[in-house]
């Protein structure tokens, strides 16, 4: 039966209780208990969250606790942290904590001109106000407490900034203590975040998150010093620990749960799309002078305005630096095993790396400028590498290939990966000497040959970073070169093109790539003309593709009798790195969410041509003409266009090149003839014709089997003059679009869901954005 709101003997017990932590209010109080006061007694549990927020408000009110406070107001922290997920999962609920509440129980109505403030927003502001409390969550300022209960208003937040980095110089006393309520608050603060997950995905991703709405709002007076201490304290974090092996062993480290907490806290705060608003970056031409200078109008959401104005080359420093220091402690490899911790949030900083490249340009560009772009890069590969043959980490692989996909659209990207590759990071790939761009290559082809199925989609985008990149690579090692032709080898065999309206896309991915490194750096790149040269007939075959009905049939009978994916034969593997284990498949029972599909990579990318100065101009989408002989214009209609993504839904583009099996499409000699007479062949069939004869009459003439002689003749041959007059470098760059913020919005809500297990915050609740599977 309903008890009153004034029976606060009855409400206190919940939070009296001094000896509690987070997993014992869990365990207290069971999630089918929840439901049944939500169904049975209703006003009861309306009663319960009001009369814990008000305590909260409390306690932000007085700014000075006893300890029995600070055990209150952390109890009622938990106890709504563990009710928040069962007020969202019901519809008739999820407005109740938008209303206001009625005067019931404020005793008297004395305080009239708040009753007005929805219940959530209290509570926002409540949790803003105590993680800038003196002395429960930063350090006080002054001696004596005398006077301090009306400071708690008029403090300055800004001087009580959690750690020093951007816009902040002063690195407080460590104090675990202000970490721990730290992190309960800032967990608190995540549920409340959460309602996101109990919505479906809808196309329309510019709904925004009344929650996280409100909190980065002016409303917020602590949107500023807490967007820095958040940013700070996860880019500050060191998780090796003063550089003593084993010290994690010794003393349990306070500071990692925290820098957890605030960096899913952050990257849910900029969940924002920016492709619906005008970008919120500050062009070039803005002289700001700090962060707060309000020139430039901004997004709504202020943490995302925050990051787009951050300039200052010291805060790209310390944020980059920190971003790579912790993107790099799994491939930490010291000759003590488990001397370093290992830390497991990598997923949330690519999806916060991404955020900053993708709202603040300066910082991009300022990624870019040195070879320290190769810190963030080789931890990816690894990372790529690591988990290409598991299914629970489809995610991962997509978030990784977009960042790739994202700095390959500048020049910059392409130039840097031309510096030697010395690290030796265990991974399992075949050994070899030269560049992070060889490095990239031989990762993605690894990806691409040995993956698992569900990568398919992304072949596009690998393929489009090599294309991104390929104007600008100085000199190919044995190893990537044979790797780029194996792929060709794979991508041009009659079953694959015939297999799926879209594959032949990745034969003129990497004819484009063939063609940019021979028009653009033919002179360093001897073991890739080489290797072309080896094996012409791929290029011949391609050449002299057949269009009859008879001969497309027999193409794809062909495909029954050789059910992998890609071959794999012919690829020389070579023995593997040293100390790297083959990446595994996930083990059963796994727990994963979905995410929805990607766009195609032609809504992901936009295409610019490089002029020669350098710089690129963005090239306007030509309109699709119907390809003579009647195709619908979902047929290419000029070797960059895209087919078949007009007549396939988004869900068939998922499914493996066998699509076709189904019946719904079937190639037709009209279709191959309207793409094979664009294969861009013409560079390298000029190439053979001119080097074919000059190398097969020196082996002729020194009985050459060795290819030494040849490279040596290749390095010192040119082909000045003779090859075609160079085409204009194409780059597709990506571009922000509705679906992409869809497909961030449900990874990052899955990875939050998937890493809070202890305590599981929403484990077992009806969540909507995604469906959790068992691999």
């Amino acid at each position: 039966q309903p008890v009153e709101a004034t029976d606060d003997a009855f409400w206190d017990q919940f939070w009296a209780d001094t000896a509690t932590s987070v997993q014992d209010v869990f365990a207290l109080v069971p999630a089918a208990e929840i439901r049944a006061v939500r169904e049975e007694s209703p006003s009861n549990l309306a009663t319960l969250c009001y009369k814990a927020v008000e305590k909260l408000v409390q306690g932000a009110e007085s700014g000075w606790h006893t300890e029995k406070e600070r055990q209150i107001i952390l109890n009622c922290c938990r106890l709504l942290t563990r009710i928040l997920p069962y007020i969202f999962e019901d519809p008739d609920w999820r407005g109740f904590f938008w209303s206001t509440v009625p005067g019931a129980g404020r005793g008297g109505g004395d305080e009239d001109d708040e009753n007005a403030r929805p219940l959530a927003e209290s509570l926002l502001l409540a949790v803003t106000d105590l993680l800038f409390c003196p002395d429960f969550t930063v350090q006080s300022h002054r001696r004596s407490t005398v006077d301090t209960a009306e400071d708690i208003h008029s403090i300055d937040s800004c001087e009580y900034i959690w750690e020093a980095g951007v816009g902040f110089a002063h690195s407080p006393q460590p104090n675990y203590i202000h970490d721990l309520n730290r992190t309960e608050l800032l967990k608190l603060l995540l549920t409340c975040f959460s309602e996101a997950m109990y919505l479906p995905p809808s196309s329309d991703s510019s709904n925004t998150n009344p929650w996280v709405q409100f909190f980065c709002s002016t409303e917020n007076r602590h949107a500023l010093p807490l967007f820095t201490s958040l940013l700070n304290v996860v880019c500050a974090y060191d998780p090796v620990g003063y550089g003593i092996p084993y010290n994690h062993l010794l003393f349990s480290d306070y500071r990692e749960p925290l820098v957890e907490e605030a960096a899913q806290v952050l990257i849910v705060t900029l969940d924002y799309d920016s492709s619906t608003s005008s970008s919120p970056t500050v062009d070039g031409t803005t002289t700001g002078t700090a962060m707060d200078d309000v020139d430039p109008p901004g997004p709504d959401n202020l943490f995302v305005n925050y990051l787009s104005r951050i300039h200052r080359e010291e805060d790209f420093q310390f944020i980059l630096k920190g971003v790579a220091r912790l993107l790099s402690n799994p491939l930490v490899q010291t000759y003590l095993p488990n001397s370093a911790k290992k830390i497991q949030f990598h997923q949330e900083l690519l999806v916060l790396f991404w955020k900053l490249c993708d709202f603040n340009k300066k910082f991009l560009f300022f990624v870019l400028k040195s070879s320290d772009v190769l810190d963030i890069l080789v931890p990816i590969l690894y990372f790529l590498n690591d988990a290409r043959a598991d299914q629970s980490r489809v995610g991962l692989m997509h978030i990784g290939v977009f960042i790739l996909l994202l700095l390959s659209g500048e020049r910059n990207f392409g130039v840097r990966l031309n510096k030697p590759y010395s690290v030796r990071v265990p991974m399992d790939i075949p050994v070899f000497t030269g560049t992070h761009a060889d490095l990239l290559i031989i990762v993605f082809h690894k990806i691409i040959t040995s993956g698992h199925q569900r990568l398919q989609p992304l072949f596009d985008c690998l393929l489009t970073i090599v294309v991104n990149v390929s104007p600008y690579l100085k000199s190919l090692s044995m190893v990537a070169a044979n790797k780029l032709l194996h792929l060709l080898e794979a991508f041009s065999t009659t079953w694959f093109l015939f297999s799926a309206v879209q594959n032949h896309h990745l034969v003129f991915f990497l004819l484009e790539v063939f063609n940019n490194i021979i028009q653009y750096q033919f002179d360093g790149n001897s073991n890739l003309v080489y290797a072309v040269i080896r094996k012409r007939n791929v290029f011949h075959q391609l050449a002299n593709l057949p269009t009859d009905s008879q001969a497309i049939q027999k193409g794809l009978q062909r495909r029954k009798r050789t059910p992998e994916p890609i071959s794999r034969t012919n690829s020389q593997e070579g023995v593997s790195m040293e100390g790297s284990r083959p990446a595994a498949p996930a083990e059963p029972g796994t727990l994963k969410t979905s995410l929805v599909a990607t766009p195609g990579i032609d809504k992901l990318t936009e295409k610019s041509q490089v002029s020669e100065d350098g710089t690129m101009r963005s090239l306007e989408p030509e309109s699709l003409q119907s390809s003579p002989g009647g195709n619908p214009p979902s047929a290419v209609s000029d070797g960059e266009l895209w087919s078949g993504e007009a007549s396939h839904p988004r869900r068939d583009r998922r499914r493996l090149s066998s699509a076709s099996s189904s019946g719904q499409w079937t190639p037709t000699p009209d279709w191959v003839m309207s793409w094979k007479s664009k294969l861009p062949l013409q560079t390298i069939m000029r190439l053979l014709q001119v080097l074919v004869p000059q190398v097969e009459k020196i082996c002729i003439d020194k009985g050459l089997t060795d290819e030494s002689e040849i490279l040596k003749f290749l390095q010192h041959g040119t082909l000045v003059g003779l090859l075609p007059v160079p085409h204009p470098i194409l780059i597709r760059k990506y571009q922000a679009n509705s679906g992409t913020a869809m497909w961030f919005r449900t990874y990052m809500w899955g990875v939050i869901y998937l890493r809070n297990v202890d305590p599981p915050i929403w484990y077992d609740t009806d969540v909507k954005l995604f469906e959790i599977q068992r691999v």
